[in-house]
């Protein structure tokens, strides 16, 4: 972004979680909250007029619930997708899932600190993706389907799985990578742990997006869980 500042909209029907949204992101140097609004519906309507850098939104909001204003605002269909952050408790990984195929592009506790809000909001509105270990990757390991991969995870999430078959296969590397993103690795710690440089995992990661059509790490790590390619103990399937 630059010396740009980042414009946020907060949606969240409690008054109190939204003034201390605001209260946290006006604080930062390069963050200013240009709207809020208290359901989804609203939200929709004020994201469309100020196209703000980012979304953040709760998932149980009067009028219309998160996921269908992610949908509306970021979804495959939508030709100009903004940025969505989705803002939940833990209970809910179930409508995370879903809000993650609606196009959301990062997950928050509401419960967490505010160093990794900020964080979020950042990585957000350059486009990429935060993946928390302690969140994101627990939610997707939570709807990935125990055994075969590919049976439940329909009745399991609501949302049909992204279980295609890649426009090219993924070669060992490349799976390598997915693995990692799939568990919250960052881009350095992926370079680090495989002795690659950062270079090279940045250019595996854009040839994973276009063999798995993907627009994000989130999808990237959907995928991956989706798929099999880990699973609670570790085993990958090719």
């Amino acid at each position: 972004m630059g010396g740009m500042t980042i414009r946020v909209l907060i949606a969240d029907d409690q008054e109190m979680i939204r003034s201390a949204y605001r209260m946290i992101l006006d604080s930062q140097p390069d963050m200013q909250v240009v709207a809020e609004a208290a359901d989804g519906a609203a939200a929709v309507e004020l994201a469309r007029s100020l196209r703000p850098d980012v979304c953040l939104l709760d998932i149980r909001m009067p009028e219309l619930d998160g996921l269908e204003a992610t949908r509306l605002l970021a979804g495959p269909d939508v030709p100009d997708p903004l940025h969505v952050l989705i803002a939940t408790t833990f209970d809910l990984d179930e409508y995370v899932y879903r809000a993650l195929r609606n196009g959301a592009c990062g997950f928050l506790l509401k419960d967490g600190s505010p160093a990794l809000l900020t964080e979020a909001v950042r990585a957000a509105a350059k486009g990429n993706s935060l993946i928390s270990p302690t969140i994101t990757v627990r939610l997707l390991r939570h709807m990935a389907p125990p055994e075969p991969p590919r049976t439940t995870a329909r009745s399991r999430a609501g949302a049909a799985p992204r279980t295609t078959a890649p426009s090219e296969p993924l070669t060992e590397r490349e799976r390598d990578v997915v693995r990692l993103v799939a568990r919250g690795r960052t881009n350095d710690e992926i370079a680090a742990e495989l002795y690659v440089t950062l270079s090279t995992v940045k250019t595996h990661l854009g040839n994973v997006q276009r063999k798995l059509a993907a627009r994000n790490r989130v999808e990237i790590a959907a995928w991956s869980w989706e798929n099999g390619l880990c699973d609670d103990r570790g085993a990958d399937v090719p």
